[in-house]
C-alpha cells in the first residue's frame, strides 16, 4: 500500500495555465440530492483564449397592424354550421272582426229560425198578450230575411248596405204590428211588402237632395221605369220615352224627367269652385235672373217717352175722360164701373162706353206720336 506521502507524490499536478475540470461529486446511496445550479458555473477565463463574444440584441420586430373585422371574417373560410331544426307552424289566431257588416252577419246567425206552427203560435200569443218576448222571438227569427231583401236592392243604393238593413228592421216591427193572423198568411211572407216598403222610401229621400218621388207617378217610375226598360230590352225594342210611358200609364214629359234625374250625376254646390286653382264658383256659370244692361236703359227711355206724350193726350181730354183714364186705364187697381157712373150721374153702360172710346183714341194717339209703338206694346 501507498502511503499518503507517496500517494500525493503521484498526484500530477496540471500545467501552467491549465486548470482542471471540476469532478462531478458522486452521490452516495442514502445521501440526500444535490441540487444543480441551472446556470452552471461561471466560465473561467485560460490565460491567451480569444476574448468570448457577446451576442448583440436583435431589433424589435415590426408588428403588422392587425386587419379590420369584416376582412378578416372575409380571409377566414365560413364556419360550417348545423341548420337550425325548421320553426313549429302553428294556426294563426282569428282575427278580431272590425267590418260592421260582418258583425252583424255573424250576430244575427246566432238566432233560430222558426217553423209555420212555431211563427204562428208566437205571432198568436203577442196579439193576446203583446208579450215583448214574443215579439222579440218573431223579430228576431226574421233579421235573415231582411237581409236578403236589402241585398236585392244594393244596386240601386251603393252607399252603406247597415243603412238599407236598418230601415228593414223597422218595416219589420211595423209589420209586426199590422198583421192580421186570421187571414191565413204567414208571416214572413207578409213582412217582406213592408220591409221593401220602407227601403224603397228610404232609398228615394235619399237619393237626391231634392227628392224625386213628390208626386204620386213620381214615386211609380222611381220605382218601375228601370225594370220596364230593362224588360223591353229583352223584347228586343227600343225603350223609348212614348213606350215607357204608355206601358206606365204615365205622361212622356213625365218620363224624360225622371230617367234625367236618375241618369245624372250627384249634386254640386253653387259654392263650390270650378277647380284647385281657379276662385270661380260654379253659381257664376249661371245666367242672372236680372235684365241685360242695355234693356235696363231702353226701358228707362221708354218709360219717360211715354209719360210725356200721355201728359201731352190728358192735356185735350174732358174731366170726366181723364177720370177714367187715371181710375180705370192706368190704375194699378182700377175702380168699378158703377163708382164711376155714381160720381157723374150716368149709368155703367154710358162708362164703359166712354172707356171703350177712349182707349180707341188713345191708341190712335201713341201710334201717331210713337210710330215704332206696337200694338201689343200699347196693351
Amino acid at each position: 500500500m501507498m502511503t499518503g506521502e507517496a500517494s500525493k507524490k503521484n498526484l500530477k499536478k496540471p500545467p501552467a495555465g491549465k486548470m482542471e475540470a471540476p469532478v462531478p461529486a458522486r452521490r452516495t446511496p442514502g445521501s440526500p440530492p444535490i441540487k444543480k445550479n441551472p446556470a452552471g458555473p461561471p466560465a473561467l477565463k485560460t490565460p491567451g483564449a480569444p476574448p468570448v463574444r457577446r451576442k448583440e440584441p436583435s431589433p424589435p420586430a415590426l408588428k403588422t397592424p392587425a386587419p379590420p373585422p369584416a376582412e378578416r371574417e372575409k380571409a377566414q373560410p365560413p364556419a360550417s354550421r348545423t341548420p337550425a331544426p325548421p320553426p313549429v307552424l302553428r294556426p294563426p289566431a282569428a282575427p278580431p272582426v272590425t267590418d260592421p257588416l260582418r258583425a252583424y252577419l255573424a250576430e244575427v246567425r246566432r238566432f233560430k229560425l222558426l217553423s209555420r206552427e212555431e211563427e204562428a203560435r208566437w205571432v198568436e200569443l203577442y196579439k193576446a198578450t203583446q208579450d215583448p218576448e214574443a215579439a222579440h222571438k218573431i223579430i228576431t227569427s226574421n233579421l235573415r230575411l231582411v237581409v236578403k231583401i236589402a241585398m236585392d236592392f244594393q244596386s240601386h243604393w251603393l252607399n252603406n248596405l247597415l243603412d238599407l238593413i236598418q230601415e228593414g228592421n223597422v218595416g219589420l216591427m211595423q209589420a209586426l204590428r199590422k198583421f192580421d193572423p186570421g187571414r191565413g198568411v204567414k208571416f214572413s211572407y207578409y213582412a217582406s211588402y213592408w220591409i221593401k216598403a220602407y227601403i224603397l222610401k228610404y232609398i228615394m229621400d235619399n237619393w237626391r237632395l231634392v227628392k224625386v218621388g213628390t208626386t204620386q207617378s213620381q214615386r211609380k217610375l222611381f220605382y218601375n221605369l228601370r225594370k220596364e226598360r230593362d224588360r223591353i230590352l229583352k223584347e228586343g225594342l227600343t225603350p223609348a220615352p212614348r213606350l215607357l210611358a204608355e206601358r206606365l200609364g204615365v205622361e212622356e214629359g213625365e218620363v224624360e224627367e225622371m230617367d234625367l234625374r236618375l241618369s245624372a250625376g250627384r249634386e254640386i254646390s253653387l259654392d263650390a269652385p270650378l277647380g284647385p286653382d281657379n276662385d270661380q264658383t260654379q253659381g257664376g256659370l249661371l245666367p242672372a235672373d236680372t235684365p241685360r244692361p242695355d234693356h235696363l236703359l231702353a226701358q228707362l227711355q221708354f218709360n219717360e217717352l211715354l209719360k210725356a206724350k200721355l201728359d201731352k193726350f190728358r192735356a185735350a181730354l174732358s174731366p170726366r175722360e181723364s177720370l177714367i183714364l187715371e181710375k180705370r186705364l192706368l190704375a194699378e187697381t182700377p175702380v168699378t164701373l158703377q163708382e164711376i157712373g155714381e160720381e157723374f150721374g150716368i149709368s155703367r153702360e154710358r162708362v164703359r162706353q166712354l172707356e171703350e172710346r177712349l182707349k180707341k183714341t188713345l191708341q190712335v194717339f201713341l201710334s201717331r206720336e210713337i210710330p215704332d209703338l206696337t200694338g201689343p206694346e200699347l196693351g
